[in-house]
């Protein structure tokens, strides 16, 4: 069963810098629970069928004039049946100073009252993308995350295979740490995923026969970054004498991660191979592989060779270059 997860009404208020109007209790006790977020139009109307009273509401310059044209009676008996519902907090926007009547409900009902400088729109999009992120599902997998090139590799394997020594190196090549041993990975959209490591390990890396070391102050700030978009993961196995590797590349394999696919590769580590230039190499061909282009592709094409053939060979392993 999925978890549900919260975040408490503080943050956002430190988040987007906002200031309190009406605050009935201490805000790190009001959890926010729903991603998303309403303007109430309907609502203002009497329609309340399905109101969600999970979200957070916003007002802005439409919803105030609308409500200036109802006498007092009329504007405290429309939002009285709006804070009926308790909704979780109320921000308006654009700084409008609250009506008597609402500053009333407010405080009948018990439901915090929020300001904002920022226009409408510019609110919405910034709390619903903040809200994607911190109330998106999300798992942690063993394993470390670091940027090659701007791209986010996922390193996964038995433990001691060398994936924290392979990020030592791709440190010192001048790439980034986001996250060594634990690595919290969310779906912040159907296509996204963003992974961070867990704040009481953050920066630290664990290297056999030498310990814990904190990389952001070895290597500089440079070093480090605090989350990274997954855009492929690179699973580093013992060589296996008895196993076929891929050669070609053709084909890109995926790995399923929070219901998103993200391509994979499995590179073998044996004495003598440079795993963190064979990690670059993968990065950069996993970008040109999204912009449309296949080396391998092209080489049997340029050789004149049928695309099903190639297929069928290289699943044999048997390719002959003529």
């Amino acid at each position: 069963m999925p978890k549900d997860f919260t975040v408490p009404l503080t943050r956002i208020i430190k988040e987007l810098s906002l200031e309190t109007e009406y605050m009935p209790v201490n805000p790190d006790e009001i959890l926010i629970s729903s991603m998303d977020v309403n303007r109430p139009g309907l609502e203002l109307t009497g329609y309340l069928d399905f109101f969600d009273n999970t979200r957070i509401q916003i007002l802005g310059n439409t919803e105030h004039a609308f409500l200036e044209r109802f006498s007092k009676e009329q504007h405290s008996h429309v939002v009285e049946k709006i804070f009926e519902f308790k909704p979780p907090v109320v921000i308006i926007a654009r700084s409008i100073e609250p009506s008597s009547e609402l500053k009333a409900a407010a405080e009948k009902y018990r439901v915090p009252i929020l300001r904002s400088s920022d226009t409408t729109s510019s609110l919405s999009a910034a709390l619903v993308s903040y809200l994607n992120v911190e109330l998106a599902p999300r798992i942690t997998r063993h394993g470390v995350l670091v940027e090659v090139y701007g791209e986010g590799i996922l390193l996964i394997g038995d433990s001691g295979v060398g994936k924290s020594e392979t990020a030592i190196e791709l440190i010192k090549r001048g790439h980034r740490l986001i996250a060594d041993d634990a690595v919290e990975i969310r779906k912040v959209s159907r296509k996204s995923l963003v992974g961070s490591s867990p704040e009481n390990i953050r920066h630290f890396i664990e290297l056999r026969g030498i310990g814990i070391i904190n990389a952001r102050r070895i290597f500089g700030m440079g070093a480090v970054k605090l989350t990274e978009k997954i855009d492929m993961v690179i699973n580093l196995e013992i060589w296996d004498n008895s196993k076929v590797y891929d050669r070609m590349g053709m084909d890109s394999e995926f790995m399923e991660i929070l219901g998103i696919e993200v391509p994979v590769l499995t590179i073998p580590v044996k004495p003598g191979r440079n795993l963190a230039i064979i990690i670059e190499v993968a990065a950069m061909n996993n970008r040109q592989k999204k912009m449309g282009y296949n080396a391998a592709k092209e080489l049997l094409s340029s050789l004149g060779m049928d695309s099903s053939t190639i297929e069928e060979n290289v699943s044999k392993n048997t390719i002959e270059w003529v």
